[in-house]
């Protein structure tokens, strides 16, 4: 598993590529040649172990030890969950540049689905959401093309057959707001979910928005802006 500054250790290259905002190719050469200090000692070896209480200087600069990133981000439509995509601007450009290092997304929405993204540098932390053995609950808003009726809401509860998939896909609650809107939740992942359920009951998803991860929600946030998680927040997952 990939490491990240939630470990208690890290190597120097590591440590120097993510405080200066270099490459691991950079930082090493900046090591080799001798700019880097730790603990007043000019260290030469990138595989040198850092720690959290390790006194890191390039020049007179001090590099304190990094949090990990943790984002709340309102997604508009339109917006590709990646890094790059030569055809959709992607949800990075909604991110100021020097937040943008390393920071990976946290389960995608579709180009036309809206709402709660989370995005983070800690790998670990990212699979403990997306990982299907944590059943972690997500909260959509789903507006439907035709009237969903008592009995799709049971079959959606109770599970459905989709396409290509072997045995039903159960959602956690699905709840009635209006003839033609439900909130449903589910606590997996899999490709075009929520559209696919409800294709299964003879329906189709005309407009999406996910509201809620396990108990954060977007609380006001809005479209196209972002935040950092509290402590609080970032240990809910």
């Amino acid at each position: 598993m990939s490491k990240t500054f939630n470990d208690p250790s890290v190597r120097l290259d590591f440590y120097v590529s993510h405080t200066l905002g270099l490459s691991r190719k950079e930082a090493k050469t900046l090591i080799s040649r001798g700019k880097i200090t730790v603990n007043g000692k000019e260290i030469k070896k990138a595989n040198h172990t850092v720690v959290a209480k390790d006194d890191v200087f390039y020049g007179d600069e001090a590099l304190p030890w990094p949090r990990e990133k943790y984002f709340v981000m309102n997604k508009p439509m339109g917006y590709v969950c990646a890094t790059e995509d030569g055809e959709h601007p992607v949800v990075l450009d909604l991110i100021a540049q020097s937040d943008q290092k390393d920071l990976r997304v946290v389960g995608r929405l579709d180009l036309d689905t809206t709402g709660l993204l989370l995005l983070s540098t800690d790998g670990q932390w990212l699979h403990r959401i997306t990982s299907p053995r944590h059943e972690c609950s997500k909260q959509y808003r789903v507006w439907t093309a035709d009237p969903v009726s008592d009995l799709a809401l049971t079959e959606l509860c109770e599970g459905v057959q989709l396409n290509n998939e072997n045995g039903k896909t159960i959602a956690v609650e699905a709840l009635r707001v209006d003839d033609k809107e439900i909130l449903l939740t589910i606590t997996e992942g899999k490709y075009h979910q929520v559209k696919r359920m409800l294709a299964a009951t003879g329906n189709r998803v005309v407009a999406l928005h996910r509201e809620k991860i396990a108990t954060l929600t977007l609380d006001g946030l809005e479209e196209g802006a972002y935040r950092s998680l509290t402590d609080a927040e970032v240990a809910l997952f």
